[in-house]
This record gives structure tokens, sequence and C-alpha cells, in this order.
């Protein structure tokens, strides 16, 4: 009989990305240089953001899946609108300390075309805890449930900016392209500076 290598190449790849998130889980790095691999042509601010010029981004990948709520969300829906991605998870202290900023700017800039949507990672014993972090901080967008990091692994081509901390927040522009990255925990004021560029694009 003979088995099939493909689910455990998938289960490997899965694995690898596992470890690179546990590797920089709830980084405090403010520098924000890492880039997603080779030939990336983004430029790194002293603000920890690097970003992608319009004529050179790349388009997300599929970003889709179960919500924890139950419900299935397809990041390619939220097209012709600016989306914000914040990869986090309950258990983690810069996801807790950047929640309150991001419930709010979420609900201001809704009027303005611009959709957020969580992913919820590492999330290994259930969704309980993580459905009590958006409760206590009064989260009302979606977040994706990714405990072993597959939407994250599938979402996001390489050489593009990529998720590789936790929390990591991906600003995508109308277009569905990957337009500006942040591995730190953001701020109001650090939020809305990778958010209205984007919102001012024609």
């Amino acid at each position: 009989m003979t088995v099939s290598r493909a689910p455990r190449r998938a289960l490997s790849a899965v694995a690898i990305v596992a470890a690179a998130l546990a590797l920089t889980a709830c980084s405090s790095d403010s520098k924000g240089k890492s880039g997603g691999g080779g030939g990336t042509n983004f430029v790194t601010n002293t603000g920890g953001i690097a970003t992608v010029a319009k004529g050179e981004r790349q388009a997300a990948k599929t970003i889709a899946g179960e919500t924890l709520d139950g419900k299935q969300l397809d990041v390619a829906d939220l097209k012709g609108k600016v989306v914000v991605l914040n990869v986090w998870g309950s258990w983690c202290s810069p996801c807790r300390a950047e929640a309150p900023h991001f419930a709010k700017v979420s609900k201001e800039y809704k009027a303005k075309g611009v959709e957020f949507v969580g992913i919820n990672t590492r999330e290994n014993d259930g969704k309980d805890e993580a459905v009590n972090f958006e409760e206590d901080f009064g989260i009302e967008y979606p977040s994706l449930y990714d405990p072993a990091g597959k939407i994250i692994l599938n979402g996001f081509p390489q050489g593009s900016l990529i998720p590789q901390a936790i929390p990591s927040t991906i600003v995508l522009d109308k277009d569905g392209k990957i337009a500006a990255r942040s591995l730190m925990a953001l701020d109001e004021t650090k939020l809305k500076s990778m958010i209205d560029p984007l919102v001012a694009e024609k």
C-alpha cells in the first residue's frame, strides 16, 4: 500500500509556521525589519511599519475559514475596502495592550470603508478564552479561528509582507493587495498611520 506524502508535507509546513510564530510570539520588536522573503520592495519607517508602493504590492491569497462565532468568512469578499488583519492570541500580553485601540479604531473607521478581521492563532484549548477576550475589550469585528496557523500559512505569498510575530497587523488595500505590516503592538496613532494613506488612495 502506497502512502501519499502530500499530507505529510502540508503538516510539516504548518508545523514550520507554527514554530516561527512561537519563536516570535508576543514580540515587542519596534524595528519591524523582518521581510517576507527575497525580492521584496518595501520601506520600513522608524515607527516599525513596513509599507509597499502601490505598483509593487502582491495580492493576498486565500484568507478564509470559520470565525470564533462559527460563521464562515472569506476576506476576498471584502475587496473594494481597506482591510486590517490582526494576528492575535488571548494569551499574548501585547495583544491585550493593543486591543482597546483596535476596538476603538475599527468602530471609528467603519464609515470610511475600512473592515477589520482578526486571525486568532495558537489558541489550542478551544475558543472560549478568545471569545472572552473579544467581549472584555469590546471587539465587534470577526476573527478567524486559526489555532495551527494554516490560514496564516496559506494566505500570504512568499516575498510579501507576511505575519512573523504575534501580534502582527497586515493592511490590504482596496484591491486586496498587501500594503503595510507591523510586527508589534500598535496604539491608536500608529494604527491610523497604516490605514489613512490607503483610505485616501484612488
